[in-house]
């Protein structure tokens, strides 16, 4: 959704991802670009070139290289993990660069119906696996295997069968 949000707001939109298996994927949803995180010949390639980045990773992992590829004054803005950050942050390009870290949940009732609202004018849904509810067993294992590209929505019509 950030992808198509960001494209929507006629943002430049990069994608950092660790394998390049999510490139052409990522493009048909409004990304102009795709760095493959793993690459250091990448990452180096987009060093103070970002003025902000949403990270939505809901697991631990080091913030270190994302925010040596914000600009001056650029912020990093965590809307998918809470928790302690681990390895410890280097806090020298933040004071050095004037660049953030922030964090954020959702917004307000006015805030997620302006949300709705755009989302409807553009035609931005969500990318969705519909599945029935005979298989929920196994959406539960394929979850526990990080094994899901996108969200599950029971079908519920499956519930008569």
């Amino acid at each position: 959704m950030a992808l198509k949000l960001a494209h929507a707001l006629g943002a430049e939109v990069t994608l950092f991802s660790r394998s390049a298996g999510k490139t052409e994927e990522a493009k048909s949803l409004g990304a102009d670009a795709v760095i493959i995180s793993t690459d250091p010949v990448q990452m180096d390639s987009v060093k103070s070139k970002f003025d902000l980045i949403i990270d939505t990773v809901p697991y631990v992992h080091d913030l270190n290289p994302y925010v040596q590829t914000l600009h001056t004054s650029g912020t990093l803005v965590l809307v998918g993990f809470l928790g302690n950050l681990e390895p410890m942050l280097n806090t020298a390009p933040l004071v050095l660069g004037r660049k953030s870290i922030a964090g954020s949940l959702i917004g307000g009732i006015a805030e997620t119906q302006e949300l709705l609202d755009f989302c409807g004018q553009h035609n931005i849904v969500s990318e969705i696996e519909l599945i029935k509810m005979q298989d929920i067993n196994l959406a539960y294992e394929r979850m526990l295997k990080s094994d899901v590209r996108y969200r599950f929505v029971i079908d519920m019509q499956s519930l008569k069968n």
